[in-house]
């Protein structure tokens, strides 16, 4: 299976760029690539200045550890643990004191909305709350790239939107460069620029 052939594209820091495609036409294999969750067959990966198609498994995992943040449809919080845990996640693995790490995820609890919540575990939130602590975590350890997987897929429309309104401010007030892919004209509104894929080319 070919999914994605001759796909050729930059992204300026700071922007804001949302794929656009039906269920199956290569968005996700591109997201995952970008993030170096997944290795391309043949051609070049650049972040900023790097190759991520010449790096190893533990260069790449330090990549998606300290240079990508992620947010999928389905949260992926665990389930174990507070949402202040699931925040600090991100530093902790990278051997951040627990101080900072906690701090750091209060403040951005507080930023995104759920500084309320930090005690609580996922299942006692809401689904909206749940995007919000993802997208906390997304970025706690500052990130220079944002790769979102539909991540208004799992939500009602009220709440869609105000995680989409909260993705839209982050991007203008940090500067986060964002990737996300989504199959709704809305959403991808949203964005600045909006690029179309069609059976894993750009349409």
């Amino acid at each position: 299976v070919t999914a994605l052939a001759g796909v050729t594209f930059d992204i300026e820091p700071g922007d804001f760029v949302a794929l656009m495609g039906p269920s199956g036409c290569g968005k996700s294999t591109l997201l995952h690539v970008c993030g170096a969750m997944d290795r391309p067959s043949s051609g070049t990966v650049r972040l900023g200045d790097r190759d991520l198609s010449t790096l190893g498994d533990d260069d790449l995992t330090r990549v998606r550890r300290e240079e990508v943040g992620f947010v999928f449809q389905f949260f992926n919080l665990l389930p174990t643990l507070t949402v202040s845990d699931n925040i600090a996640l991100p530093c902790l693995l990278s051997g951040m004191k627990t101080d900072e790490a906690e701090r750091r995820a209060k403040d951005l609890a507080g930023r995104v909305g759920i500084g309320h919540r930090l005690s609580h575990f996922p299942q006692q939130i809401s689904g909206g709350e749940m995007q919000r602590a993802a997208i906390a975590r997304a970025l706690i350890h500052q990130p220079s790239l944002l790769v979102a997987d539909e991540p208004t897929g799992n939500l009602d429309s009220e709440n869609g939107a105000k995680v989409l309104a909260l993705i839209a401010e982050l991007n203008k007030e940090l500067g986060v460069t964002i990737l996300m892919a989504t199959h709704a004209e809305d959403v991808a509104a949203a964005a600045g620029r909006t690029m179309r894929m069609k059976d894993g080319r750009f349409a």
